[in-house]
């Protein structure tokens, strides 16, 4: 009695070779292939007649329809009017014809156009949908624009697609007419604007110019100039001034040096000249000061003492026994008097030269606070001016670009900037689009052949029952001594050719069908 181990080994190995060999599979294949022969024919023939039942009933057939729309610019026009006309056009053309095709009033008339009925608002929301669905629009220039629509009815569809270019051309001109004549009215809307702001800011202008007389034109260079003037007179006074008050500090200081008489004066003339002086200079105190001022009341008492001198002379020179010669004669000096009449003009000089230092200074303060006033108003009056400017030059550029938009605006009218004319027109299609009915039948075709041969290859892969001789040995381990080949009785081959018979009959009736199909369309068309 053998081991089991050998014997394990031997079925392990018998799974890891259960797998057939190229030339096995494929006589296995053949041999289970005629044994269900009906069968495969059967599954073959219903693949097909269901493809033929899908590719006639269920797979409508789509015809589409297609018009190339060309957009030109006029050659000779635009030159023409270059600057002054801008002639409204579309870069993107597809996007802008998307736009138009697909709105809602133009779907309103396609439904018109292909005799859709669908009253309830629903009904008429989805076939616009649809519509908008099956409607292709692209560009293949950028000056042509390609409308395709796809329609299970070919005469509607050549209907559709030729509104759709009608419609198309025909919003695209009144577009074009809109949107210039919207931009006129725009433009003509803000010239007006800006003719009542330019008058508002003139109006203001005048009227403040009006009601400032600093701030006329010139008037800051009229300032400046009287400035400068005063400034040098100024200077110039003070100059003279500082020379002036230098001669007389002169004077003054030889006048120091001189005695005020000489012997040859009495004492009485003397007192008399002190009187006089005295009474001079309290008469010119008394200009600027008042009686209880110092140097008033100083000179007053100077005044009474040169007096009680004087009366005192008087009274000695009137007592008997005095002579002439033996009294203390004295008389003023002439070139003190020189000296002093120097000085006292050149006081007078000072003075007058310090008046009209002080007059020019104040006339000069004058004009500087007339340059702060001129130089307050002239921010608010350039604000005005600006404001005046600057409306100025926006009106006139509006109105210059009035003018082009109205020339643009007639333009559009006429339809001489931008020409739109069909290129090629639609036609009926006369073949329907996508898949048609051969691609389906060969789709058919191909899974009405590989279904049944999958299914077999797979109950031969995974059926447990012996096919092959090789599979006993190794399923066993035994050697396989010989085989005995099956032959078939005359009443199993009668059988097995009946079958081949129905078979082939079944796949001859498959084709015969999409013959008669075939023709049946070719007739129609």
């Amino acid at each position: 009695m053998s081991s089991p181990l050998p014997v394990m080994r031997s079925s392990v190995q018998a799974r890891k070779s259960e797998d057939f060999q190229p030339d096995e599979l494929l006589v296995i294949l053949f041999k289970e292939a005629r044994s269900r022969a009906v069968w495969i024919a059967a599954v073959f023939a219903a693949i097909m007649l269901l493809t033929l039942v899908v590719g006639l009933l269920v797979i409508p057939r789509h015809y589409t329809a297609s018009t190339t729309i060309l957009a030109q610019d006029s050659d000779i026009i635009q030159p023409l009017l270059e600057g002054r006309a801008v002639p409204t056009g579309v870069s993107d053309r597809a996007g802008r014809a998307r736009q138009i095709l697909y709105s809602r009033k133009v779907l309103e008339q396609i439904l018109q156009v292909g005799d859709w009925n669908a009253s309830n608002p629903i009904a008429r929301d989805r076939l616009m949908e649809d519509i908008r669905k099956n409607i292709t629009i692209s560009s293949p220039r950028p000056d042509l624009v390609q409308i395709d629509y796809r329609d299970t009815d070919p005469e509607r569809a050549y209907r559709v697609t030729e509104a759709l270019g009608a419609l198309f051309i025909e919003e695209t001109l009144a577009t074009k007419e809109r949107e210039s004549r919207e931009a006129y009215e725009f433009i003509d809307k803000q010239v007006n604007d800006y003719h009542a702001k330019l008058l508002d800011a003139e109006r203001n202008l005048q009227d403040y110019r009006s009601s400032n007389a600093d701030a006329q034109p010139g008037s800051a260079t009229d300032v400046n100039a009287r400035i400068t003037s005063l400034r040098s007179q100024v200077e110039q006074a003070r100059m003279a001034l500082m020379e002036q008050e230098s001669r007389a500090a002169a004077i003054s200081d030889q006048l120091s040096g001189e005695s005020a008489v000489t012997a040859t004066n009495t004492r009485e003339n003397l007192y008399n000249s002190q009187l006089i002086e005295a009474r001079a200079e309290l008469d010119r105190l008394l200009l600027t000061y008042t009686d209880r001022h110092p140097d008033v009341m100083r000179v007053r008492h100077q005044m009474e003492d040169i007096q009680r001198a004087l009366a005192a002379e008087q009274q000695r020179r009137a007592q008997p026994g005095q002579s002439a010669f033996a009294s203390d004669d004295v008389q003023l000096n002439p070139l003190y008097n020189e000296l002093r009449s120097q000085q006292a003009q050149a006081r007078r000089e000072a003075a007058a030269t310090r008046s009209r230092m002080n007059i020019a200074q104040s006339l000069l303060n004058e004009e500087m606070d007339r340059s702060r006033r001129i130089a307050a108003s002239e921010s608010a009056l350039s604000e005005l001016t600006r404001d005046y400017e600057v409306n100025r030059e926006i009106y006139q550029d509006l109105l210059r670009r009035r003018e082009n938009a109205r020339v643009s605006m007639g333009l559009d009218q006429e339809n001489r900037g931008l020409t739109l004319r069909i290129q090629d027109p639609a036609t009926v299609p006369l073949r329907p689009s996508g898949l048609r009915f051969m691609h389906i039948a060969a789709i058919g075709f191909v899974f009405a052949v590989g279904v049944p041969l999958g299914l077999l290859f797979l109950l031969v892969r995974f059926d447990p029952r012996v096919r092959s001789p090789r599979q006993i040995a190794l399923r066993t381990g035994y050697p396989l001594l010989t085989t005995i080949p099956a032959y078939p009785t005359p009443r199993e081959r009668r059988s097995q050719s009946l079958k081949l018979a129905l078979s082939a009959a079944m796949v001859a009736g498959v084709f015969v069908v999409y013959g008669l199909v075939f023709a049946f369309k070719l007739a129609s068309a």
